[in-house]
């Protein structure tokens, strides 16, 4: 691990610039990571799953590998079945009169013009990315849910083992590690890089898109991707019988698909890709909190489950495509997609090479540029996600969406737990010394104790809490509204951002903490807690006082709060990125998307 030189001590920054005592300042880790090693994140170690694995009824679980011995079996049946049924007359009779193909108009385009050929690369290229990270973010919380509330147990798909029943159990604890070729980066709980990969290739994916869908609708060449006829049923099961008894349908992809291709590109194209940016936007914090009624069925879960579906399917056509493009004429179709001519030259397998070349290359190189320039990844991914996430972040949660019967069953632990002298102290006279220190750019500092807090005017919600690991979660917050706070310390005109300081250390030393901007603070969804779900805050929940700042992911909602400073900027604070896991694990210091 290389971190950036420390800079010099600035012991008057200490000083909080209300006049009230110093801040915590000094007790921060001052280092900005700047490469991925084994000590990084603490030298988290690996942990590796088990294999996937799907629900059946209420307590069993089916291991997805079985799939392959078994899929193996059903495709040896079903071609002997189909070579039997071959030679029956009806059938012959059947294949006569739906060879395979639906008739095309007749002004549709024969021929695949250049940008087909480039469209195809630029969408391999980008979804080698996709995939890859997509990979490493399910790894950071490795279990998918049907319902909202992410339980143990009511999972119904995992690739780790169940739960155990230590009820201190973190979700950064259930992450599990990916082999570095296969995820994106695929070191464990760096979900920060891969989310950078993913959503900004995202972007570029659909921007390809967007050009793709102008193109085939001005060129007319949509008419080969949309079934116009009913008949393209029975010349589908044509060619699938045909495919089956290994007596192979006559490819005349350069003038029209054979129906099974139509259907299978209809889906991918008009389905498959759009289903795939609705599901992940169904994931977005911001929107869920924005259009309640459809996420009170569409919930993150859902979507999370039915993105995963939609990179199943996705996976499962790039398998299926490359074995027939290889195995139904490798020269005409290679020369079709690559080349935009129908001959049996070699032209298309040369261009076709060379792609694969530069697929494979920054399919090598992706994971080790990652972890020695993850700043670059982060800058890079800011850039593209960058324009589209501000459209969120100001995005404000309404209240009244959730009632108690929506509470979640179980809520994940998260975070370092706090394990100081000070703390363990403050935790065995149940906080009655605790006194909450706010100072810095505000006319009142002040400390407060818990029944001072305790006294102010209750503020209570229930919301839906969603973790940048992909669990979510209900629950009822009791509290003070940070409205109240700033009515009580009165922040001056200068002041821009509000750092919350944690009892806790981050996994290298020194204390969590985060900055938050000051326009959030007014949110009337945004609050300090000392309750949850009518009882006082629990320990492994962030007693006794923890944020709640609903237009923000869980990572920013500061657990056992011991201060509070409002600043300028946040420039000299900790590593200067606005946060600790900013500074040390490549997070943005706003992540509402």
């Amino acid at each position: 691990m290389t971190p950036l030189p420390e800079d010099p001590p600035r012991p008057a920054a200490d000083i909080g610039a209300g006049g009230g005592r110093a801040s915590f300042r000094s007790e921060l880790d001052r280092r900005r990571f700047s490469v991925v090693d084994e000590t990084w994140a603490g030298g988290v170690p690996a942990q590796y799953g088990v294999a996937p694995r799907v629900r059946v009824g209420q307590g069993k679980w089916f291991n997805l590998l079985w799939l392959i011995p078994i899929g193996f079996l059903l495709l040896l049946v079903a071609v002997g079945i189909a070579k039997g049924i071959r030679g029956l007359p009806s059938v012959q009779d059947f294949i006569h009169r739906y060879p395979g193909m639906s008739e095309l108009p007749g002004n549709a385009p024969v021929g695949f013009p250049a940008w087909v050929g480039w469209q195809h690369f630029l969408n391999l290229f980008f979804m080698t990315f996709i995939i890859r990270s997509g990979a490493t973010i399910l790894s950071d919380h490795p279990r998918l849910y049907w319902i909202r509330h992410s339980t143990p147990g009511r999972d119904w798909f995992r690739v780790q083992k169940p739960v155990p029943s230590n009820p201190l159990y973190t979700a950064k604890e259930d992450s599990i590690t990916l082999p570095d070729g296969v995820g994106l980066p695929g070191r464990r709980h760096s979900i920060g890089l891969a989310r950078w990969w993913h959503l900004g290739i995202d972007t570029l994916w659909l921007a390809n898109g967007i050009v793709f869908f102008v193109l085939l609708f001005t060129t007319g060449q949509w008419v080969r991707l949309i079934p116009l006829h009913w008949d393209v049923i029975p010349n589908a099961i044509s060619v699938a019988i045909q495919y089956l008894s290994l007596d192979w349908p006559a490819e005349s992809g350069w003038s029209n698909y054979n129906s099974l291709q139509l259907i299978a590109y209809f889906i991918t194209v008009f389905i498959a890709a759009p289903l795939a940016l609705v599901t992940g936007l169904g994931m977005s914090p911001a929107l869920s909190t924005k259009f309640r009624r459809i996420s009170s069925i569409f919930s993150i879960q859902v979507a999370r489950s039915l993105h995963f579906l939609v990179l199943c399917w996705f996976v499962m056509f790039i398998v299926i495509h490359v074995a027939l493009v290889l195995t139904t004429g490798a020269l005409q179709n290679l020369n079709h997609m690559f080349a935009a001519q129908d001959t049996e030259s070699w032209t298309g397998f040369w261009i076709f090479a060379a792609a694969m070349a530069v697929v494979i290359v920054a399919w090598v190189a992706a994971t080790p540029f990652t972890y020695r320039h993850p700043r670059v990844v982060q800058r890079v991914g800011f850039a593209l996600i960058g324009p589209t996430q501000r459209l969120f972040e100001h995005v404000d949660s309404k209240p009244g969406q959730y009632t108690e019967k929506d509470i979640s069953p179980y809520f994940w632990h998260n975070g370092n737990y706090p394990n100081t002298e000070e703390y363990e102290q403050l935790l065995a006279v149940n906080f009655a010394d605790y006194r909450l220190r706010i100072n810095g750019l505000v006319e009142n500092p002040v400390e407060l104790g818990m029944e001072k807090l305790r006294g102010l005017a209750h503020h209570e919600q229930i919301t839906q809490h969603f973790c940048i690991q992909g669990w979510s979660g209900v629950a009822k917050w009791g509290g003070v509204s940070l409205q109240t706070i700033l009515d009580m310390v009165k922040p001056k005109p200068e002041a821009k951002w509000v750092i919350f300081y944690s009892f806790a250390f981050g996994p290298e030393g020194g204390l969590y903490y985060d900055a938050q901007p000051i326009d959030q603070m007014g949110h009337h969804l945004t609050m300090l807690a000392y309750d949850m779900n009518d009882e006082a805050l629990s320990f492994g929940h962030g007693a006794p006082l923890r944020l709640r700042n609903e237009s923000e992911l869980g990572f920013k909602m500061v657990k056992w709060v011991k201060g509070i400073e409002f600043v300028q900027d946040f420039t000299d604070i900790g590593g200067g990125l606005g946060g600790y896991n900013n500074d040390h694990e490549f997070f943005g210091y706003r992540q509402s998307i």
